[in-house]
């Protein structure tokens, strides 16, 4: 956690230039000509002198990892868009149609919607929470996923569904492979608070903990990256499984009629764009007597960022094909491996803050392979240089998450104030699965 905590304290310093990162991670005041607090327009505004010494091959970490190449190249997949009701019973035996009928029509892999289970609000998910570690009539849910992914032998991306672990809850997706068992486990990293007056409120860090890990698992349909809802607004995470060697993202979501309209299909086609990768995404049908009334449309989209299939509001089914050989073939046609590595700088007037090579990184307190690897030996400081010291914020499309997200959420959240604003108060440890 400390390397959270000193990029955090990085971050900060960029908002606030009179401030000093000390040995420890610790403040100081340091005298500078610049005002008390700086405009965000020249904080956005970072200007790159790029120092012939950095190499940005040095500085990926984790390093990129060559596209593995997937059992099946050619199958499809069923997006279920299924409508909730309070009967968590019937919600059960409805998914589980739903996934039969889908395998019987050829479907290899099968998503299902965020929080499909039960009503989406702060009200239901500790009522409908399940408990995924003891199983059986604790996590009906979980079992009934279970079992079906293994007498059906496909491989189940199951929506997400309120986990007891426990004094908390989180908004869990469960992945299984096609022999039935556990593949991965996704909590939502990004929790849904948002406050559009007039139109919305919702605030899922009222019930709900925020996940800590990425989630990249291998399956017979390929290497998937996982996010739910919200997490897809952050492209930072995408491209981390991107670098991992994922061939497709899946996004659970339950977008809403505000958000949903505007923003469902440009994030969707955005990420798969950005990463030349496949994106699936499964909402719930539209109920407009609900709570919470969401916006539908479940899509499958393209490397190249087309729309292959998607459903309207109601409840559906559909299934589409998904073509690996797409990636290369849309890679060639735009040969970003060609593109010039940029190491990023920030400079906010004479105060210009550093991270030290993403070579170097802070112990971990973890066994599991973590964003930075080995132990960091240089410290993170803020100085009054003149020269501009180089912050190597992204470089390629495999920077290190962590610090690039304490920076993002920073600005975002001063920009955006409470209208659009993050609940993490600091960011995620993050830690990658052994692969």
């Amino acid at each position: 956690m400390r390397a959270a905590a000193a990029a955090t304290s990085t971050a900060a310093a960029l908002l606030a230039p009179g401030l000093k990162l000390c040995a420890g991670g610790a403040r100081a005041r340091v005298s500078c000509p610049s005002r008390s607090r700086l405009p965000l327009h020249r904080i956005a505004a970072m200007a790159s002198a790029p120092n012939p010494s950095f190499r940005p091959e040095e500085a990926r970490s984790p390093p990129a990892l060559e596209l593995p190449t997937p059992p099946l190249s050619k199958f499809k997949v069923a997006l279920c868009q299924l409508s909730v009701t309070a009967d968590k019973n019937r919600n059960i035996a409805h998914a589980r149609a739903a996934i039969e009928k889908a395998a019987s029509e050829g479907a290899k892999l099968v998503l299902l919607p965020e929080i499909w289970n039960g009503p989406y609000s702060n009200d239901s998910f500790p009522e409908y929470a399940e408990d995924i570690e003891a199983g059986g009539d604790a996590a009906p849910s979980f079992s009934m996923m279970s079992e079906v992914a293994r007498i059906l032998q496909v491989t189940l991306v199951g929506g997400s569904i309120a986990e007891r672990s426990g004094n908390n809850l989180y908004n869990t997706c469960c992945i299984f492979g096609s022999d039935g068992k556990l593949k991965g486990k996704h909590r939502k990293i990004h929790l849904f608070d948002i406050d559009i007056p007039g139109k919305i409120t919702f605030k899922e860090s009222k019930t709900l903990t925020a996940g800590q890990n990425p989630t990249v698992v291998d399956t017979d349909v390929g290497r998937i990256g996982i996010g739910i809802c919200y997490d897809i607004r952050f492209q930072e995470l995408a491209m981390l499984y991107a670098a991992r060697g994922a061939h497709l993202l899946c996004y659970p979501g339950a977008f809403n009629m505000t958000t949903g309209p505007l923003h469902w299909e440009l994030l969707q086609r955005a990420r798969a764009t950005d990463n030349q990768l496949f994106v699936a995404t499964c909402g719930p049908a539209r109920d407009t007597s609900a709570g919470y009334v969401a916006w539908g449309h479940s899509t499958l989209v393209g490397p190249f960022g087309e729309v292959i299939a998607t459903t309207e509001h109601e409840e559906a089914t559909i299934i589409a094909e998904i073509d690996y050989s797409l990636i290369e073939q849309r890679s060639c046609l735009l040969q970003h491996a060609l593109r010039v590595e940029i190491p990023y700088q920030c400079r906010v007037g004479q105060q210009t803050c550093e991270l030290r090579e993403a070579g170097k990184h802070n112990e971990g307190v973890s066994s599991r392979r973590n964003p930075g690897g080995a132990a960091e030996s240089g410290p993170r400081h803020c100085s009054t240089a003149t020269a501009a010291q180089e912050l190597p914020l992204l470089t390629g499309t495999a920077h290190c998450y962590r610090r690039w997200l304490c920076l993002t959420l920073s600005v975002r959240q001063a920009r955006h104030g409470e209208l659009m604003s993050q609940q993490l108060k600091k960011p995620p440890a993050f830690w990658w699965p052994e692969l």
